[in-house]
């Protein structure tokens, strides 16, 4: 697996929600830099899992959508003599 890149808008998004919720949820002030290297630390020690959940769910859905699929073509079996 390659490495996630966001962008730099996304970052910045991303920095200014961690900024926010150090704030108000632990009463501390975070400054950019260290939101950064925050998410770097969450994106490589945490992400793994999000991504690991992700590709779980998307073969479920991938095997729900392919067993309706196959009775979609059962249906389209002509009755023979």
């Amino acid at each position: 697996m390659s490495e996630i890149k966001i962008s730099r808008e996304e970052t910045d998004k991303v920095v200014s929600r961690i900024k926010v919720y150090f704030k108000e949820e632990l009463d501390q002030e975070i400054g950019s830099f260290e939101a950064e290297f925050l998410i770097d630390f969450f994106a490589k020690e945490i992400g793994p899992y999000f991504y690991n959940r992700g590709i779980f769910d998307a073969q479920a859905l991938f095997a729900d959508r392919a067993q309706e699929l196959d009775y979609m073509i059962q249906e389209l079996e002509k009755p023979t003599v």
